[in-house]
């Protein structure tokens, strides 16, 4: 007890002892930090000082670096698009100026270089990429640099792409053209600026114009211009040999760097039609991404907030004339209600990339027929169904949907509604103009890097059309005759419905292949992945799958899985199966596309292609009659087929479009008396689109494309 007392006696004197001097013990340890602050901050400016002496000594003319020291540009390519050879010629010029200063050059034709494989890599090249292109007749770009400028431009605007697919990349931009045409000065350049700028590229200083009519040029003549450009350059190449990142002293907005004393002028010249090349002589040099410019005027309207639309449309009057001559920028269309019940107009943007045709329709170019023009592989419907992608035509005559699904693709940019509401157009203009519109949009891959001729030349003769472009196609008033007028083209129709008009679904003539969207096994999960605008949904919903089972063509259960939200509902899954009766049930993970402030999914929604396969096989275990027969690993997709679709042991889950259209035609000439079903028009599944196939799904005729950079990979929508 002693010893203890002692002990405790003997620590209590040392804590009094601390505590009466903590002032001198503060003191010390403030006085020890700010001694190592000072030796860190001295020992660092010596060695500073002593580098830079050395660097500056062998950078020699500030590009060439040993390799000890960091590379800041690794060389510099210089792309050019021209017509009459002056772009060619400036881009020569300029690569020569570039080898003076030890550094590798690249001149690169923009119509042989495919901007899809190459420009991502180029992101982590430490290149300096330089665009020299002309503005053609009527604000087109030259023919060899079409495709570049059209990949750039969809790619832009497509929700499938992310906003920093190009982050990293670093560019300059020159443009050339003639003031005299004063509508298209100099078009092409400042939109291929703009896309880089919209893709998270970052210039390293202002796009710069040259200008052919001698009485407007800056400089007296363009050679002179872009003289001028090519010092400046060059001064800029220099600075970032050496690592300087100057930034941008001007006001970055919408695309566009514009020195403070400058913009409000350019502005109003821009307004008034004239060149915007006088003023830049005085703007900085600048490196700038979209990171904090996103919410500019191009951001997605919701077109369901009728107070935005309505907030929006004095600027939309105003603004349609801006539309460009391509098709490919913001698209205005009008939606007319029956002026009994409405007298106002409702205009939204819509669709960049689209063809709309009249009033409620539209056609656009599936990314799954550029892939198959260049033998890179097709869709998922070409290993599970047999179809051509490339001879595909995507459409649809009706924009407007029920439901405002939380994974849809559009971002719910396209109107929405219960019930039709739209000047109706006729089934043949549709159709002509769609076919027209889908022709144009082919025609414009000839000559483009990779695609196989004989394929071009197939595409132009639509085979398949596929009605799920967006919205509901159901909705069209017209809609057997337009499916009538599809098959006596020779085309096979593949319809697509989100199950909320059972009547329609009964009225509908025979199509090759019927689709149901199943996108939830439950009324709640129904309601907060479809968020369907009938109050009735649920019913609906039934109702249209109990209609399906009335069908005796093929019919699809389309089944899109979000982690988290529907993965988990098997047996509610397998009820409606059995409620439907579908041919055909395809098992795809979901598709993400973006961030939207429509829909809170994730990347983390997203299930592995793994996780798909378990969830099938389980689906499967519960449903005796179907088994899984193909596998689209690509696409994130598996296909399961009723037992009456495996004959002597292999499944016949292809179709024979031929022997479609001959039963289509009898059916038409008995006037509906001859019926034919699913079972009369199959083809054998070749072995390697069957699932546990060594290819998944992809056709060995092809050559499947890897891109090096996964991670700025396209989704696949």
């Amino acid at each position: 007890l002693d010893v203890s007392m002692d002990t405790w006696s003997y620590f209590h004197a040392c804590l009094v002892s601390i505590w009466l001097h903590r002032f001198y013990i503060y003191s010390a340890v403030a006085f020890g930090i700010s001694l190592w602050i000072v030796i860190q901050f001295t020992t660092t400016r010596t060695k500073r000082k002593v580098t830079e002496p050395e660097t500056a000594d062998k950078l020699g003319n500030g590009c060439a670096l040993p390799q000890a020291q960091e590379v800041y540009v690794a060389g510099v390519k210089i792309f050019y698009g021209s017509q009459t050879g002056t772009a060619k010629r400036f881009a020569k010029a300029l690569a020569e100026a570039v080898t003076s200063l030890n550094l590798p050059v690249e001149v690169i034709n923009m119509g042989d270089y495919d901007p899809e494989d190459g420009l991502a890599e180029e992101t982590s090249s430490r290149n300096i990429c330089v665009f020299l292109v002309a503005t053609y007749t009527e604000g087109q770009p030259p023919e060899s640099a079409a495709w570049f400028c059209k990949w750039l431009e969809e790619a832009s605007s497509d929700f499938r792409v992310g906003k920093s697919f190009l982050q990293g990349l670093r560019y300059a931009v020159f443009g050339l053209g003639n003031s005299a045409y004063v509508d298209h000065y100099n078009t092409v350049g400042r939109r291929m600026d703009r896309w880089l700028w919209m893709l998270s590229a970052s210039r390293i200083m202002t796009r710069a114009e040259g200008d052919c009519n001698v009485a407007q040029s800056k400089h007296g003549s363009i050679e002179a211009d872009f003289e001028a450009w090519k010092v400046k350059f060059l001064t800029r190449l220099q600075a970032l040999c050496k690592g300087e990142k100057k930034p941008c002293s001007g006001k970055c907005k919408k695309g566009k760097c514009k020195s403070s004393e400058k913009q409000s002028k350019e502005s109003l010249d821009h307004e008034h039609g004239t060149s915007e090349h006088e003023n830049t002589e005085a703007e900085e040099l600048f490196e700038t991404s979209s990171e904090e410019e996103a919410g500019g005027t191009d951001s997605v309207i919701d077109v369901e907030d009728l107070g935005n639309i309505m907030g929006h449309m004095k600027k939309a009057k105003h603004g349609v004339h801006g539309v460009s001559h391509s098709g490919y920028h913001l698209v205005y269309f009008v939606c007319q209600f029956l002026q009994a019940k409405l007298n106002c107009l409702i205009i939204f943007a819509l669709f960049s990339g689209y063809k709309l045709i009249g009033s409620h329709s539209g056609v656009k170019l599936c990314r799954w027929t550029k892939s198959m023009l260049r033998g890179r592989g097709g869709c998922y419907k070409h290993t599970f169904y047999g179809i051509e992608s490339h001879r595909c035509m995507e459409a649809t005559p009706s924009l407007a949907c029920a439901n405002k699904c939380v994974f849809c693709w559009r971002h719910h940019t396209n109107p929405v509604g219960t019930e039709w509401r739209w000047k109706l157009d006729q089934p043949e203009v549709i159709l002509q103009e769609a076919m027209e519109q889908h022709q144009n949009m082919i025609r414009q891959f000839k000559g483009v890097s990779g695609v196989r001729a004989a394929r071009l030349e197939e595409a132009l003769a639509v085979k398949h059309c596929a009605l799920s472009l967006v919205g509901e196609p159901i909705m069209y008033p017209h809609i057997n005759s337009f499916v009538r007028l599809l098959h006596q083209h020779g085309i096979s129709t593949f319809l697509v419905t989100n199950a909320q008009f059972p009547e329609e679904i009964r009225r509908l003539e025979p199509v090759t292949q019927l689709y149901v969207s199943v996108d939830a096994s439950t009324k709640e999960s129904l309601r907060r992945i479809d968020r369907p605008l009938f109050k009735d949904f649920w019913q609906r919903f039934l109702d249209s799958l109990k209609a399906l089972a009335e069908k005796q063509q093929r019919t699809v259960y389309r089944l899109t899985l979000v982690k988290a939200w529907n993965v988990d509902e098997l047996k509610a899954y397998a009820d409606l199966i059995s409620l439907g009766k579908p041919d055909f049930i395809e098992v795809k993970g979901v598709t993400y596309c973006g961030e939207s402030s429509a829909s809170s999914l994730t990347m983390a929604n997203v299930p592995w292609h793994g996780e798909v396969v378990s969830f099938a096989r389980e689906l499967a275990r519960l449903l005796p009659e179907y088994g899984i027969a193909c596998e689209h690993e690509h696409s994130n997709c598996l296909l399961l087929a009723h037992s009456k679709f495996q004959v002597d042991g292999e499944w016949r889950t292809w179709i024979d479009f031929g022997r479609f259209q001959e039963l289509v035609r009898e059916h038409e000439r008995s006037g509906g008396c001859r019926t034919f079903t699913a079972a009369e028009y199959t083809a054998r599944t070749p072995p390697w689109a069957l699932f546990g196939a060594r290819e998944q799904g992809f056709d060995p005729l092809d050559v499947r494309f890897q891109r090096r950079n996964k991670a700025r990979d396209f989704s696949g929508c």
